[in-house]
């Protein structure tokens, strides 16, 4: 049985322990996660078990002739040859077999003394072989590129062709399609979509060999794996299940610490106070001199709470007021080439209060409704009506783009927002992964993710009635998720958005809207109802109409 083993291992960066000790066993069958705050080391300790970093101390043992496979989260490319071409060069390690069975069977030929040793050589490569799926490598290549969202006409385009996203999808399917002995994935679901996300549910859940991912999905996870390693302060914890158990365990276990947390910064706050307000006297210096003792014996000694434990929660500026009727389209159709409509007659109605998630394969025209009804694309035909007194805060990843200038994030955020919500900006941002001193960054030294971040953030400081959010949870971890669904929850006016986080549209929407390329029909009632009705007309079990009205007709038969 192929394994990778970690025992002690211990790596420190300057004066601080990202992993103290740290040990893991995977082999096959194993189906785990990794998870811990951002910065704690997550995307360190699996460069560890691939071997791309050497620890301070401690031992990695594999198996002899074990194939283990890494996908880091970014900043892969491919170029040069056809995407069929690029997927081939996954087997590498077959072609190298190949090679030396031919250099045992030319060593046959003269009869050498050591023909039985050969002759075994030359039987468990064939059996390694064929184990790995040689030759089946070209369907298997074929089938995991579809999976992941390729089309058949993609693998004869150059890989040079495709943007950053799709060529981490060309890095994760190489990964997949040669069937390792070990997985290590560090977010392979960013830059997937839902379906192709399904996809890779289904092929971990199939998978015979052992995995450890990291991801921000709490859906994606809970249907994968079924232990979770948490990395906290350089300390590495088991958790048996999938992660909800993960957070409900966890949650357990530290009601006690939260306790002790609050205690302790009750008494450093009481500390500090009375330091503040009687240090430069001088009837009390002995006493300020004493408290600041104990202060400094409580701040070496104190308790650290993960980010995803602490409280925080924010609320938007007051939704000015609108009518129950926000948005009416009416014919709305797209073409990009003069041919093929993108949106084909599209009619839609969005009242007051719904949470109306855009559903659809990729390039069925979510992104391109929403700029239409954000007012960022007018080249189209048809009726857009806004109800009285709608006013829309519109989110897509090139607002990042805009952003630029000397000011600090904080500077920025201060600057813009009301002052109601000035005093609570520093919980937001840490809500959003900005924390300590990553406030004070300049815009013009972040990366596109943070961008993001600080756009996402800065729309939802300003007083709008109507959000149209294009996937808003990029660059996000699982609390700033849930932060941010429970501010939309509570947000007093009509959110339109798109997302690839299940967890996230089952959490939020109240309709779907699911886009076909040239078609549409809508669903009345949240996108747990959609997914089941989608699983009833695949079964039979209730009837599909052609036309957009009846669709909804039955969907709403169907819900009754």
């Amino acid at each position: 049985m192929a394994f990778v083993q970690f025992s002690q291992v211990s790596l420190a960066f300057a004066d601080r322990d990202i992993l103290k000790n740290v040990s893991v066993n995977l082999q096959a069958g194993s189906k785990a996660a990794l998870t811990g705050a951002n910065g704690a080391g997550k995307s360190t300790l699996i460069k560890v078990m691939a071997g791309l970093v050497q620890p301070d101390s401690g031992s990695r043992v594999a198996q002899k002739d074990a194939r283990i496979s890494y996908l880091p989260q970014s900043g892969l490319t491919h170029h040069g040859c056809t995407l069929r071409e690029e997927a081939d060069k996954a087997f590498a390690f077959g072609y190298e077999l190949t090679a030396e069975l031919e250099k045992i069977g030319d060593a046959l030929k003269s009869n050498p003394p050591n023909t039985n040793a050969l002759l075994e050589k030359h039987d468990a490569i064939l059996t390694a072989l064929e184990e790995s799926g040689w030759n089946r490598r070209a369907v298997t290549a074929e089938q995991v590129l579809i999976g992941l969202g390729f089309s058949h006409a993609d693998l004869d385009r150059r890989t040079e062709e495709f943007s950053g996203g799709w060529q981490m999808r060309i890095a994760l399917a190489k990964a997949l399609m040669v069937n390792p002995d070990i997985l290590l994935l560090d977010e392979p679901t960013n830059y997937l979509d839902i379906e192709a996300r399904a996809w890779l549910e289904k092929f971990l859940n199939d998978y015979k060999g052992g995995f450890l991912l990291v991801s921000h999905d709490r859906y994606f996870l809970d249907h994968t794996i079924n232990v979770v390693y948490e990395l906290f302060n350089g300390d590495l914890h088991k958790y048996p299940g999938n992660f909800t158990h993960y957070e409900k365990a966890r949650a357990v276990e530290l009601e006690t610490l939260i306790a002790q947390y609050e205690q302790q910064q009750a008494e450093i706050a009481k500390l500090e106070d009375f330091i503040r307000r009687f240090g430069v006297k001088a009837t009390k210096a002995a006493q300020a001199q004493e408290r600041q003792k104990m202060l400094d014996k409580l701040r070496a000694n104190e308790i650290v709470i993960p980010e995803s434990l602490k409280k925080i929660h924010f609320t938007f500026p007051a939704a000015p007021h609108a009518g129950r009727l926000v948005l009416t389209l009416k014919g709305i159709t797209k073409s990009y080439d003069g041919n093929a409509p993108v949106l084909n007659n599209l009619d839609l109605l969005v009242e007051n209060g719904d949470r109306l998630v855009v559903a659809g394969h990729n390039g069925a025209g979510k992104s391109t409704l929403l700029r239409i009804i954000a007012g960022a694309d007018s080249d189209f035909t048809g009726d857009i009506t806004l109800g009285a007194g709608v006013s829309i805060g519109y989110f897509s990843q090139d607002n990042a783009e805009s952003l630029k200038g000397s000011q600090t994030i904080l500077e920025l955020l201060e600057s813009e927002a009301p002052l109601e919500l000035i005093p609570r900006l520093r919980d937001m941002l840490g809500a959003f992964l900005f924390r300590g001193d990553d406030v004070f960054k300049p815009i013009d030294v972040l990366s596109g993710g943070e961008k993001s971040r600080v756009a996402l953030l800065r729309l939802l400081l300003h007083p709008v009635n109507l959000l149209v959010l294009d996937e808003p949870t990029n660059h996000l971890d699982m609390h700033s998720k849930d932060v941010l669904m429970d501010a939309l929850k509570d947000f007093g006016g009509t959110v339109i958005f798109v997302s690839h986080d299940r967890g996230f549209i089952e959490g939020l929407s109240t309709r779907v809207l699911e886009l076909k390329p040239g078609s549409h029909r809508t669903f009345p009632g949240d996108y747990a109802y959609y997914m089941q009705r989608l699983e009833d007309e695949a079964a039979g079990l209730v009837p599909t109409s052609s036309s957009p009205k009846g669709r909804e007709r039955h969907c709403e038969a169907g819900q009754k």
